[in-house]
């Protein structure tokens, strides 16, 4: 039913209390939009992404007072929260001293190499996980040179030479990678490279992707590469918008390829000509309750009686909608008939009740 994937081995690091590589879970995360002075915006989104699904968090701190605030957020998070950091090192040492369980670095945003020894050093007290955040748009100038363009040989250089760096100057091991660029070939080229020559936890996904179609098609086709060929332990699908889109683009990716599900899968017919319902609007309503529902299970809504039925039927719950009714399955069988105008809230009826006789179908995201 899905392919088969041998994970490439790992070292296993951690984020706060979520472990990352190794035999860990492939792991989903994002990073906020809100300005992370402003408390209860940042938490209210984090609080959503968590209810999606999302496991690591990430929040700039691109100022003094957005480091100021990141001490409450840390405190208030039920997710570790990681530091996003380019420029000033000093940010980066007092984020760590904030509590952050990791912090993302930028290495070619960083002219003055003692200050960031200083802050790896900070980084290794604290056992706060580093990530070598390499972004063939902010490469370091001496590598840009030597390749003339921020290819993925360019990419792969820089960290393959700032992970011999923290390992050796500074002997910590609590480190992951990621090597993105906006271009989705270059992106899997430099991690199929990379991870030849590195057994480092890999932070996947490609970089200023751009909005919810184009991004999610990006996305898609450089983490599914990836992951089909073993690597990733972790991602984030880069999105212009709501982050907590990103969150579940990443789980139908990771459920395609049987490696996790956390949602309901839906299957909905395209509608034709012969639709005599408003599936459009029925599966958006599906859609939207099955965001707040954590079971594997599968879920059909179809439109009329070529494949409806059968497709219905192949589900764990579905329906087939007609002119003004719709039948509902379960577990392959005609359970009921209802009016069009009542159909929604018995399908749903009929879902929890399905999750009731089979709770092994529920998933506790903290597992």
């Amino acid at each position: 039913m899905y392919p088969k994937i041998k994970r490439r081995p790992t070292r296993k690091v951690w984020v706060g209390n979520v472990s990352v590589g190794g035999d860990s879970p492939i792991r989903v995360q994002s990073m906020t939009n809100t300005s992370t002075t402003d408390l209860s915006a940042t938490l209210s989104q984090i609080q959503k992404l968590v209810e999606a699904g999302c496991e690591i968090v990430r929040v700039a701190i691109p100022d003094e007072k957005a480091v100021n605030a990141l001490k409450d957020v840390v405190k208030e998070s039920p997710i570790p929260v990681i530091a996003d950091l380019h420029f000033a090192t000093s940010l980066g040492e007092k984020a760590v001293k904030a509590g952050c369980a990791g912090i993302r670095i930028n290495p070619g945003t960083f002219k003055n190499k003692a200050n960031l020894e200083r802050l790896l050093k900070v980084c290794k007290d604290y056992n706060c996980c580093v990530r070598i955040g390499i972004n063939a748009g902010s490469l370091e100038p001496e590598i840009l040179k030597k390749y003339k363009t921020p290819s993925y040989r360019a990419m792969v250089e820089s960290a393959l030479r700032w992970v011999e760096y923290v390992v050796e100057k500074i002997d910590y091991y609590n480190l992951k990678v990621s090597l993105k660029s906006s271009n989705w070939w270059e992106t899997v080229k430099a991690y199929l490279a990379f991870s030849k020559k590195s057994d480092f936890p890999l932070h996947v996904g490609v970089t200023e992707a751009g909005g919810l179609i184009p991004g999610t098609i990006k996305n898609t086709m450089a983490i599914s590469y990836l992951l089909l060929k073993g690597i990733g332990d972790t991602l984030r699908v880069s999105l212009t918008g709501d982050p907590t889109e990103e969150v579940y683009v990443a789980y139908e990716i990771l459920r395609n390829l049987g490696l996790r599900a956390l949602h309901p899968e839906i299957i909905a017919c395209p509608t034709c000509g012969r639709c005599e319902i408003d599936l459009s609007s029925l599966y958006q309503k599906v859609e939207t309750w099955a965001k707040k529902v954590k079971a594997d299970i599968k879920l059909a809504v179809m439109g009329c009686v070529v494949n409806g039925p059968g497709e219905a039927k192949m589900a764990d719950v579905g329906i087939a909608g007609g002119k003004g009714v719709g039948v509902i399955f379960r577990e392959g069988k005609i359970v009921k008939k209802v009016p069009e105008k009542t159909l929604l809230d018995e399908f749903f009826k009929e879902v929890e009740a399905f999750l009731q006789a089979h709770p092994e179908r529920v998933i506790n995201p903290r597992q």
